[in-house]
């Protein structure tokens, strides 16, 4: 034999030994995009032996900085050589006090990463066995946090990856201060964190098919804000083209203390808590602009809500405006509620109170009354819907359970407020209501907590199938039960994001939310029910016709005179 045919023969036979050592791991994956070349990893899934290409990081923005502040997106740049995609980015500016206690709340399970304003990156899950002609169906996920915190490393799109084959990708948009404070006026309109997922969108449309994905079948999905955020980017004509189903989980965008018309006396309460003082906005959004970014991670509690504001660019006019004049593409929409919304997660964040020993009736009504303009209720008026929901009540946690279903059957009645317009314009709608109480809140919850805020993620993203046992949804511990009905709601999301209709074979039929009301009911048990709470239901919509719209219409008379 040759010299040279032995020097070939001893390279093949030391790469094939090389590749049979133990923990010799697959070559990482590598995607070129539109902007350049990004490496990610290969993660396994617990239950199959289906591997998933993990892609951390990829910017879709420049980083919104200096003058980028309170500015609308800008494209991101492109780089040279090989990016790497293997680390979860930063989180977006938000106040830390807030991040903790939401730690504390999940036993310490959420991860912390570092915050900067240079945040605006998406990351991408899709299976390793895809191949290049694939056009599979994209999740883009929209996380919550109240607008305010947050990322989009809180989800593990793994699982839902594997087992369903759909490519899945987290975002990340601006939040807060940075994300929606508004002058009111053109020099800075606001929504700036909507303008984000509009430009995440935007790249989604232009890079998805490299990794396997279907620009042509795009959801949009979210839960809590992130849920509120899916309905308003349903809404707004910067969207048009760039999705083609909707999911809102636990959040629609029609609660009534969440937008404004008139964003200005927020932001000069703002400007003057931060030093900023001037007569004009342009004044005032400059200092703010040379502010150090890390003053907006302080406790912020003592300022107001930012809410989204009817911009005239991302939302030209209220939702329901929108919807009694048919202004929004009809396409199909799945949403829902949990049972216990205000069960101890929201209620803890807004409060910081101990709620394991409940509160006495007066208590109870203060509270109310300090949130109550949340859900479009005037202070002037709650005392009377506590006398429904309290009564005599004696016992301080009967009384705080009690107080705190107000909050929750108003936040379930806007959810079906938002199904019925749909349903009424000819969109297909599919309700559930998510009732089990988790395992795993016995380390973390009070007994009387049933399904809280949130409870529902770790079964939707696949928990008990997470390798990565620390990550926030991660559900080591469930029951063979739980399982079952985790691989049962991740067939249903991932069957309605392929086609717009939950339904498959395996499952029972989850039926339309049509002039029955019907909806199906997620416990260990799956069952079909129609007319959520219909008897608080009923109370609230006659509570609302007859007391709170004539006083606010009373009220608002009063000062035009």
């Amino acid at each position: 034999m040759s010299g040279g045919k032995k020097s070939l023969l001893w390279s093949l036979t030391c790469t094939a030994w090389l590749l049979m050592l133990p923990g010799q791991e697959a070559a990482q994956p590598e995607v070129m995009t539109q902007l350049g070349l990004v490496r990610g990893k290969h993660v396994a899934v617990k239950g199959t032996d289906r591997l998933v290409d993990v892609f951390l990081g990829i910017p879709f923005a420049k980083p919104p900085l200096g003058a980028g502040r309170f500015s609308p997106p800008q494209p991101a740049e492109p780089w040279k050589g090989v990016k790497d995609a293997t680390a979860f980015p930063p989180m977006c500016l938000q106040e830390l006090e807030r991040t903790d206690l939401m730690k504390n709340t999940l036993d310490g399970k959420q991860q912390l990463f570092p915050i900067s304003e240079d945040c605006l990156y998406l990351n991408i899950y899709t299976p390793t066995s895809r191949q290049k002609k694939d056009k599979l169906p994209v999740m883009f996920w929209i996380h919550g946090g109240s607008l305010a915190i947050g990322s989009a490393s809180s989800q593990d799109g793994s699982p839902l990856s594997a087992y369903e084959d759909i490519v899945v990708v987290l975002v990340q948009y601006r939040l807060g201060i940075q994300g929606f404070l508004s002058t009111g006026d053109e020099l800075a309109p606001g929504n700036w964190g909507f303008l984000d997922l509009v430009a995440a969108l935007q790249w989604v449309q232009g890079n998805i098919a490299h990794f396997g994905g279907d620009p042509g079948s795009v959801t949009i999905s979210g839960q809590s804000a992130g849920g509120a955020a899916v309905s308003l980017l349903v809404l707004s004509p910067l969207t048009k083209g760039l999705f083609h189903r909707a999911i809102s989980q636990s959040g629609v965008s029609i609660l009534p203390g969440m937008l404004t018309n008139n964003p200005f006396p927020i932001f000069q309460t703002i400007a003057q808590v931060f030093g900023c003082e001037g007569s004009s906005s342009a004044i005032l959004i400059q200092c703010l602009r040379n502010k150090d970014n890390m003053i907006f991670t302080r406790n912020l509690s003592s300022l107001p809500l930012i809410p989204m504001t009817v911009d005239g660019v991302f939302l030209l006019k209220l939702p329901e405006k929108m919807f009694s004049e048919n202004e929004f593409p009809r396409v199909p929409y799945l949403l829902g509620v949990n049972n216990h919304e205000f069960g101890w997660s929201i209620p803890l964040a807004w409060f910081s109170k101990d709620l394991e020993n409940g509160m006495k009736k007066e208590i109870a009504l203060n509270m109310l009354k300090n949130r109550s303009l949340i859900m479009g209720i005037p202070p002037e008026l709650i005392h009377l819907a506590a006398d429904v929901y309290i009564g005599n009540q004696t016992d301080p946690l009967a009384i705080q359970n009690a107080a705190l279903d107000i909050f929750g059957d108003m936040f379930i009645l806007q959810s079906l407020k938002f199904s019925e317009d749909l349903r009424d314009s000819g969109v297909p709608v599919y309700f559930y209501e998510f009732q089990h109480r988790p395992s795993a809140f016995d380390k973390i919850k009070p007994a009387y907590v049933r399904a809280d805020h949130s409870a529902e993620l770790p079964f939707i993203w696949g928990g008990p199938f997470m390798t990565d046992e620390g990550s926030m949804l991660a559900f080591p511990d469930s029951t063979e039960e739980e399982k079952q009905l985790s691989r049962a709601m991740m067939r249903y999301w991932a069957n309605f994001i392929r086609t717009g209709d939950p339904n498959g074979e395996g499952l029972p039929n989850w039926p339309l939310f049509d002039q029955s009301e019907s909806y199906l009911e997620f416990n260990l048990t799956l069952k079909i029910r129609r007319k959520l709470k219909e008897d608080k239901m009923g109370f609230w919509r006659k509570f609302i016709h007859e007391k709170v719209k004539p006083y606010v219409e009373g009220k608002k008379a009063h000062v035009e005179l």
